[in-house]
Parts: C-alpha cells; sequence; structure tokens
C-alpha cells in the first residue's frame, strides 16, 4: 500500500512530548559512497540513508561496477549498512563515443555533481542524464572546471546543464594530495591513496555561487586525480557544505574501515519545530536520538535558532550573530508566522535552483494559508500571521511537502498534494508523524479525497 496523491494532517490537541529517530543524512551518505569507491579497502558504511538520492547514488556505483552490499539497519528502518569495495581510485571502464555508458541520476544534485566530477577518473565514455529537473538545475561552473583540468566534457544541449557525455581520462598514476585554495591559502586534505613520490597536479578554479556541490564534487575526487581546486565566489572555509566535505576527507578510513553517518538535522529539524509549536512542561518537547554532534551539517545549527531571531541566513556571509542553516531554513519559514514578531530570512538565492523554486513556493503556498510573506530579492520577511487550512502544492519537492505537513499539525485543514515526493530523503516521514507518542508525534493524517485515516503502512513514501 502507498500514500495516497492527497492527504490531510490534523492538528494535535495536546502538549508533545517525543523522543524520535532519524534516517541517516543524505549529504554524508553520497559523499561517504564516493570516497569508499576511492579507498584502497572495503569500507562499510552504518547509518548510511536508504531513499531515493541515495539509492541512485549505490545504482550508479553498482553499473559502473563497484561491489557494493547494502544490508538493513536494525534501528531505523530507512537505514541501512551498506560495504563498497574500493578500488584504489580506480574507476571501471565506461562505453565509447558512439555507446556510452548510461548513467541516470534523476533529480538528485548530489550525484549529478559528484558523479560527473568521478566519472573523469574513469576510462571510457559516459552519460549522465536526469529527470527534467535537473536537466534545469546549474552545472556550468562544474563542467568548466572539469574543462580546465583537461577533461572533455559535452553538453548535449549546448547549455552546460545536463544530459552530459564524459571523457574520463584515469587517475593519476603518482600521489598528490588534494588541495583547495581560497585566496593565497591552501588547505590540505586527506592523505594520498597511491603513492609517494611527487606529481604535477592539474589546477582549476569553480565558482560555488550557485551551489558549493560544484567545489565538494572536485574536492572529493581531487587527490586521486591530482587537482588543487581553487574557489570563488565564497570562501572555503565559510560555506558549510564544502568544510563538511573537507572534515569528511580527513577522517575518512581510506585504506578500509568502518564510517558511521550521522542523522540527518535537515531532516530532524521538522520534529524539532513541531515541538516549539506544541511545548510541553519540559524541555525539549521534543528530541532527536542522537542529535549531530559534529558540527559537520550546518542544520545541526537549528536547534539553536529556536524560538526564531529576527534574521536567520542560509549559508553565505552573514553578519556575527546571525545563525545560519541550510535547508531547515525553509522549516524555519514554514512556522515563522508562529514567531512573536517579524522574520527575516537572508541569502536565499541557492533555493531558487533546487528541486524547485524554493523561495516563490514557500512565499506562494504560505500566502494560500493566509501568511503575510514579502518577498524582496533573495530575502523574505514573514510577519506573525493567522493562518486557515489550503491543498498545498509541493512542487515534487520533499522538503516542501515536509514543512507544510509540520504546519498541518498546527492549523486546521492543511493538504498536501503528492506526499510521496518525501521518498527522496525521508520515505518513513509520515510514519513518524502518525506514531504513537514518544516514538512519534502522535498525528492523526487522513487520505485527503475520502476523509479515511490512513495507517502506518499506508504512510511509507515508496
Amino acid at each position: 500500500m502507498s500514500l495516497p496523491d492527497l492527504i490531510e494532517l490534523v492538528p494535535l490537541k495536546s502538549p508533545v512530548r517525543a523522543e524520535i529517530t532519524v534516517p541517516g543524512s543524505k549529504s554524508i551518505t553520497n559523499r561517504a559512497l564516493i570516497l569508499a569507491a576511492l579507498s584502497t579497502g572495503k569500507v562499510s558504511l552504518k547509518g548510511a540513508l536508504w531513499s531515493e538520492d541515495t539509492q541512485i547514488m549505490t545504482e550508479c556505483l553498482q553499473q559502473l561496477g563497484f561491489r557494493v552490499d547494502v544490508r538493513p539497519d536494525p534501528d531505523e528502518v530507512c537505514n541501512r549498512s551498506i560495504t563498497v569495495d574500493g578500488q584504489g581510485g580506480r574507476v571501471p571502464a565506461g562505453g565509447t563515443d558512439g555507446r556510452p555508458l548510461e548513467l541516470f541520476v534523476g533529480n538528485a544534485g548530489t550525484a549529478a555533481r559528484f558523479l560527473a566530477a568521478f566519472l573523469c577518473l574513469g576510462r571510457g565514455v559516459y552519460r549522465l542524464s536526469g529527470v527534467p529537473r535537473m536537466h534545469e538545475r546549474p552545472q556550468e561552473a562544474l563542467l568548466q572546471a572539469l574543462g580546465e583540468l583537461g577533461y572533455r566534457v559535452e553538453s548535449e544541449n549546448g547549455n552546460n546543464k545536463l544530459p552530459v557525455k564524459i571523457s574520463g581520462g584515469g587517475p593519476i598514476d603518482q600521489d598528490q594530495t588534494g588541495k583547495v585554495e581560497t585566496g593565497n591559502q591552501a588547505l590540505p586534505f586527506a592523505p594520498g591513496l597511491l603513492s609517494t613520490a611527487a606529481a604535477t597536479s592539474k589546477h582549476c578554479t569553480v565558482s560555488i555561487e550557485k551551489s558549493s556541490q560544484f567545489a565538494s564534487a572536485l574536492l572529493l575526487c581531487s587527490k586521486t586525480g591530482g587537482w588543487q581546486v581553487g574557489i570563488s565566489g565564497e570562501n572555503a572555509e565559510e560555506s558549510p557544505y564544502v568544510a563538511m566535505t573537507s572534515r569528511m576527507m580527513e577522517s575518512f578510513p581510506w585504506r578500509g574501515g568502518n564510517f558511521h553517518v550521522e542523522p540527518d538535522s535537515s531532516s530532524g529539524s521538522y520534529f524539532v519545530a513541531a515541538g516549539e509549536l506544541f511545548p510541553s512542561l519540559g524541555y525539549p518537547a521534543v528530541s532527536i536520538v542522537d542529535w549531530p554532534a559534529s558540527a559537520w551539517q550546518v542544520d545541526s545549527n537549528f536547534v539553536r535558532a529556536l524560538p526564531l531571531p529576527p534574521v536567520l541566513s542560509r549559508g553565505g556571509r552573514t553578519e556575527p550573530g546571525i545563525i545560519q542553516l541550510g535547508d531547515s531554513i525553509m522549516t524555519a519559514i514554514a512556522v515563522a508566522a508562529f514567531s512573536a514578531g517579524p522574520c527575516r530570512f537572508e541569502n536565499l538565492g541557492r533555493l531558487r535552483l533546487q528541486e524547485c523554486e524554493r523561495v516563490a513556493a514557500l512565499r506562494t503556498e504560505l500566502t494560500k494559508c493566509g501568511g503575510n510573506v514579502l518577498e524582496e530579492g533573495d530575502t523574505l520577511l514573514v510577519s506573525p500571521s493567522n493562518l486557515h487550512g489550503a491543498e498545498i502544492e509541493t512542487y515534487n519537492d520533499h522538503r516542501m511537502a515536509m514543512c507544510f505537513a509540520i504546519l498541518g499539525l498546527k492549523v486546521a485543514g492543511i493538504k498536501i498534494k503528492n506526499p510521496a515526493c518525501v521518498k527522496k530523503t525521508f520515505p518513513n516521514f509520515f510514519q513518524k508523524l502518525a506514531a504513537p507518542q514518544p516514538r512519534g508525534l502522535g498525528a492523526l493524517i487522513l487520505d485527503g479525497r475520502t476523509g479515511h485515516p490512513l495507517a502506518s503502512e499506508e504512510l511509507f513514501a515508496d
């Protein structure tokens, strides 16, 4: 049984007291899969997310010829233990110019960007394609950087977007530790994989103005490829997702071993926000089991952002004292109408280039619910409002569905279209909402067309 195409959330009537487990981080899982494939040994990823995006990455590695073993996780149904047999920097051969090896990435931005760089280390020709929205999302800065490194990367439509055909050049035959250069500074990453002989490295510069994933894609493959990566558009140390890549490379078991994927802070933000809407006598009203303490995920800051301050920023350069968030800033925007005063959300430009045009989508759907939302440039100003029910268009965007589902726990009449889009990162999200406290929030979820209460098995997104 699967989720119907329209569901309705029934508002909660009592305080919440819950302790929730959330699946592993998508950002960490997909980075770890690439690093494991480049390692010299067998790497076991514990607590890895098993959702649409990470399944796509896993399937692509298997198509390339990597041995990837996937086993259930006893503690979380949407996690897996994934073991990858690394091939020491070797990417199995691709196809020919006339018949490239085809890889489909859906709408997974991390898979599209990380694999584009990864395939340059292969021998042969590969073709990357995705869904129509993925073909609209930016790739130009990454493709230009790969061209600067000497690789042949051809965009079929001539617009520097997917689909692309990539001719791999193979890894270097000598060790060269990957570096990222910011200004006049070069920051070393993890130890090299191959030999200790010196090698002449290749240089490129990539802009992360539109996506930090461009830099992360290059850095993940930098030491195997012998690349030195310069970053423009933002200082690498101030870009949270580039910093995540750096820290992972420093701590990764390159010669084999175990690597733990921590829970996803972005996914946890929805439940933390729900706890803020329904305070209990104790604090926190909702806690997340093993909330990440590594500081790798920028959305781990979400617990410090409640109650909402007057200004929040999505990454980028910010003034001292302004809290930075990643995708969880969408959660904050969704519930900002319940704040004590107006909340300003800054640096939202990158949200326009993701699974949907998220800035316009948030403004449109919140306004539909009676929200007072002002859009100016790449900022949204949300003022306290009396909200009412509405049918929410999700734009096939998992985060839109989850943000407005939390709103539906407070506001009567919120209906979510295409709720199954949460399978991208959190397939059992609605099961978590409906599970009895303290392991869930105890929400009642209805079929939006019939009013029939949905059982747990009907709430899984597959």
